[in-house]
């Protein structure tokens, strides 16, 4: 599993698959969100505004992630 660490109280999903380097742009983030299973918690997830906070875990066809927190 890989952490992600953010700086502020929350990243939107979107964010986060650029910050985690998984899709380079925001139109690329809603395609891939529309295309690809995501499990935020043990949930599917399909919102690109879905806020992740530390501690929840996001899981993508590429990988496990945990958001942690810096700060």
């Amino acid at each position: 599993m890989k952490k992600i660490n953010i700086r502020t109280e929350y990243i939107k999903l979107d964010q986060f698959l650029k910050l985690a380097e998984i899709v380079s742009s925001g139109g690329e983030a809603r395609f891939y969100i529309q295309e690809n299973p995501i499990l935020v918690n043990d949930e599917s997830e399909n919102r690109r505004g879905r806020k992740l906070r530390p501690g929840d875990i996001v899981k993508v066809p590429d990988g496990t992630y945990e958001i942690g927190q810096v700060g």
